[in-house]
């Protein structure tokens, strides 16, 4: 039996967009959405209280018809993972102050798999309770799992253009990666993914992709 038909190659938009309440940006948004062929996109910082469908018109293309958030503490934060229903069924599973996890099925082959759309806070105290709580997430072995996001935090001093940044927040953030048994996917494109925007300025990987040892297998390996 040919199983070539049963897969298809799909592609995940992951951007902190910094805020989704300026028309301006609504035309860029949806092009660059249109422009990288994504079935799936997460948004952080999306700095709104609020989604529907409507809004969501504003800046994505109508494929994309479904939607999960996580709203915005006045005009801090917010993240949503928006899907397009013909391709995929999806379920919020579990939701707190820094993520949202959504459990997709394919409609092509009925394969399941988490993905967690991620946005760490800022503050030093906000930092320390977020890596808590990363480190002690629970999630079985065997579950396909893609962890994904902007973390505001480091792994290493390379990650930064400049000398400077906590270490010890770097060595907190890999341990809370280690514990849980994922593994990092190199950003492919820029090195950087955050600037201060400064004449002479700072940039930074802040945004992190870690599917699980299960996911790696799954969809790298035996859809090859």
């Amino acid at each position: 039996m040919d199983n070539t038909n049963l897969y298809k190659s799909w592609k995940i938009l992951c951007w902190n967009v910094r805020g989704l309440n300026s028309k301006k940006k609504w035309d860029c948004i949806r092009d660059k959405i249109s422009e990288s062929h994504c079935d799936v996109i997460f948004l952080q910082e999306t700095k709104k209280e609020n989604f529907d469908l409507q809004f969501i018109r504003k800046f994505c293309p109508p494929s994309f018809d479904c939607f999960e958030y996580l709203p915005s503490v006045g005009a801090s934060g917010g993240v949503i993972t928006i899907w397009k229903s013909h391709i995929f069924t999806g379920q919020l599973i579990y939701n707190n102050e820094f993520r949202i996890s959504v459990e997709f099925s394919s409609n092509l082959n009925a394969c399941d798999w988490v993905l967690t759309n991620v946005y760490g806070p800022c503050t030093t105290s906000g930092k320390i309770l977020f890596v808590n709580w990363l480190k002690n997430i629970d999630m079985p072995d065997e579950v396909d799992w893609l962890l994904h996001g902007d973390f505001n935090l480091l792994r290493r001093p390379s990650d930064r253009n400049k000398s400077g940044g906590d270490v010890n927040e770097m060595f907190s953030f890999s341990e809370a990666i280690s514990a849980l048994g994922v593994v990092e996917l190199p950003l492919l494109g820029r090195k950087f993914t955050w600037s201060n925007k400064q004449l002479s300025p700072l940039l930074e990987t802040l945004d992190w992709l870690f599917p699980s040892n299960s996911w790696t297998s799954f969809f790298f390996l035996e859809q090859r």
